[in-house]
């Protein structure tokens, strides 16, 4: 059987609000959860962004598929000294990013249209608008889902690199011993391995969010002991509370 879980470390930022699922899961358990993000984002300077042959004066319509993406696009027009116009249309990919945007223009008065939750759900908002300029501001590390959908709708659109995602340096972590690793993206798995290559798993739980994610720690020879997304645990806490339940039941 293996050893009961007392500590945590998931690979992301704590959690700002107060009712988060993983304090929740650190009274329940008398676990300690730390967080400490593996990865960071950075942004692009204008003079990169000018680079790629992207002058944001050029397009009638912003597709944002994150936040990110949000915070980068009107820090680059800044950066530009570009005014964004007010008939400027955004094409937010969630609701959550929609109402993120708020943070820098006056809802009401703006041309917004929101998708449900995948990139493809945006596709009959664009076919709609099928001949304005669009401009998709997205990190180094953008997946095939959104070029594969703007060429089968066959607009007139543009990739700008508007932001990157960075390892975190984790040298402070090297004597820090954890029962359970928490990873949300390949390039946290990345991260762990760049910064500890001689990294050995022994006794350590890993928990991966993620297809992708755990295809990444199968491919450095870990093995996988707490899976997320499943039918009986759709998010990580879930998957963690399942897990601790099992292991942590006195033996």
């Amino acid at each position: 059987m293996p050893n009961k879980v007392k500590t945590i470390l998931v690979s992301q930022p704590e959690p700002k609000v107060e009712n988060s699922p993983y304090f929740e899961l650190q009274q329940k358990h008398k676990v300690k959860i730390d967080f400490r993000p593996f990865i960071h984002v950075e942004g692009v300077p204008a003079k990169e962004v000018r680079q790629q042959k992207v002058d944001i004066s050029h397009f009638t319509a912003i597709i944002l598929t994150s936040k990110n993406a949000v915070d980068h696009f009107f820090r680059v027009a800044e950066e530009m000294r570009y005014k964004v116009p007010e008939d400027l249309k955004y094409f937010c990919q969630s609701e959550a990013i929609a109402f993120y945007l708020q943070k820098y223009v006056v809802y009401r008065k703006r041309k917004i249209y929101v998708g449900q939750k995948d990139f493809a759900d945006l596709s009959p908002l664009i076919k709609k608008y099928k001949d304005e300029k669009f401009l998709l501001p997205a990190s180094d590390q953008l997946g095939q889902d959104a070029p594969q959908t703007l060429n089968a709708l066959k607009v007139d659109w543009t990739v700008g690199t508007f932001y990157r995602t960075v390892m975190s340096d984790l040298s402070d972590l090297a004597d820090v011993y954890y029962d359970v690793l928490a990873f949300f993206s390949p390039t946290g798995i990345k991260s762990l391995f760049m910064n500890f290559p001689d990294f050995k798993q022994n006794e350590t739980r890993i928990a991966v969010f993620g297809a992708s994610v755990q295809k990444e720690a199968e491919s450095h020879g870990l093995r996988v002991d707490i899976m997320a997304p499943s039918p009986e645990a759709p998010s990580m806490t879930m998957a963690l509370d399942k897990y601790i339940a099992k292991v942590n039941k006195e033996k």
